[in-house]
């Protein structure tokens, strides 16, 4: 990777690292807070005893016009980098390893000055209202979070980042976690845990597994990526669902922010952030509710910040145009169809869809109480109830709190593959 014209060179370990001096910061550089969204961190257990472990990062920058993004290189751990990509695309992106001096005059100004950093030069620099999106590969190297115990092997560290996953090495059964998680076995016969930290502090994660006897593991069933796929239940002749597993939930990136409009009009504004994968894909459906109508969307791909073709469709025109909605389908159905350039092989869109939903099922005004009750199916869902009225009464547990204009907000995070029911009550202030 090229490295900066000015530059020193440190002996870490597993390998010779080169760190930028501080330079003076190049004209049009991004002195902005650095932001981000959308982290997942898998964890890739590496042989016991080795104290390694391979880390795959998914994360989002947001700070507009940042043409960098900056990844903390964690106190205590060695760390080889391998590569750094676009979700977007799948390209190879550059990368540099630079202090905290450096770090804080190219786009990261609240850089820790005896801190590490991953600089990664962006495709293009974060347009405004879209983002970046990228993966960091690297492998770590640190004793005090990965070590034995006895024949155990024993994963210990904190985790900040919301979403994760550990991977156990093959031939080892999970024997302890001390967080609730998910446990899904991979198609290489490695049990994985996984879960969301619905909460704002980092999640104290102790891990342990344990050799099992010699071929008690399941053989490797093909190919696999090291990334989750979506499996659904087959028809079997029990009522069991002996074909199924649970999709990771961590993994899913869904995100719904409500907007409540006052309770007399039924009705809220909504945006929706989702990424499309699929090879060939070059639609995204959003099939309205029964009993409810939508109106005003409008559609944005966040890689590139354009705005996309949006169409509202219902009855017949939807098959007119060659959309198929199954059994959703019918002469009362409603569509909105949100279009984009056919997704290539290898590549991803992360699309953010607003709309505004009316739905006096729903969302009512019951004497002087607002009331919202409704299911959320996606992980993640945030409420923000309407100007001037405050919270009495919230079913499902949420993090409360409140918008830069005051706004009461709720969020909620569903660890678990199910809907929740979620039911809000408010009054006027």
């Amino acid at each position: 990777m090229p490295r900066p014209t000015s530059a020193r060179t440190f002996a870490h370990g597993l390998l010779g690292l080169t760190l930028a001096v501080t330079a003076p910061a190049p004209a049009g550089a991004q002195n902005s807070p650095q932001t981000q969204a959308d982290d997942y961190t898998r964890y890739e257990l590496q042989e016991p005893g080795s104290a390694a472990f391979r880390i795959f990062y998914d994360v989002t920058a947001t700070t507009p016009g940042a043409p960098f993004y900056y990844n903390t290189i964690r106190t205590g751990a060695e760390e080889v980098v391998h590569r750094v990509t676009s979700l977007h695309t799948g390209e190879e992106l550059e990368w540099e390893l630079v202090d905290g001096a450096y770090a804080r005059t190219h786009g990261h100004p609240r850089a820790a000055l005896d801190g590490r950093y991953i600089q990664v030069k962006l495709p293009r620099p974060v347009p405004e209202g879209g983002q970046g999106r990228i993966r960091i590969d690297k492998t770590y190297v640190d004793h005090a979070s990965y070590h034995l115990d006895g024949d155990d092997i024993v994963f210990d560290r904190s985790l900040g980042i919301l979403r994760n996953s550990v991977v156990l090495p093959r031939g080892y059964e999970l024997v302890g976690a001390n967080y609730p998680v998910q446990v899904t076995t991979e198609s290489d016969g490695r049990i994985k845990v996984s879960f969301s930290n619905p909460g704002p502090a980092a999640v104290p994660l102790v891990v342990r597994g344990r050799p099992l006897p010699e071929g008690s593991w399941p053989a490797a069933s093909g190919r696999h990526d090291g990334f989750p796929e979506e499996r659904g239940a087959a028809t079997v002749p029990v009522t069991a669902r002996v074909n199924w597993t649970a999709p990771e939930r961590a993994f899913q990136d869904r995100d719904i922010t409500y907007f409540l409009q006052q309770p007399e009009t039924h009705s809220f504004r909504l945006f929706h952030d989702y990424t499309e994968s699929r090879p060939g894909m070059d639609r995204y459906l959003n099939v309205v509710r029964s009993g409810s109508s939508a109106s005003d969307p409008e559609a944005y791909d966040l890689d590139t910040g354009t705005r996309l073709t949006v169409e509202q469709l219902q009855g017949n025109a939807i098959a007119e145009r060659g959309i198929d909605l199954g059994a959703e389908g019918g002469p009362d159905a409603e569509v909105v169809v949100i279009w984009f350039d056919p997704i290539r092989e290898g590549h991803s869109t992360r699309l953010r869809i607003w709309e505004t939903y009316t739905d006096p099922g729903r969302y009512v005004l019951a004497g002087d109480e607002l009331v919202w009750d409704r299911g959320f199916g996606r992980p993640r869902n945030t409420v923000i109830l309407p100007d001037g009225w405050y919270v009495t009464e919230n079913a499902i547990p949420g993090i409360v709190d409140q918008t830069d204009d005051g706004r009461i907000r709720i969020r909620y995070v569903n660890p678990r593959p199910d809907e929740i029911q979620v039911f809000v009550k408010g009054r006027r202030r």
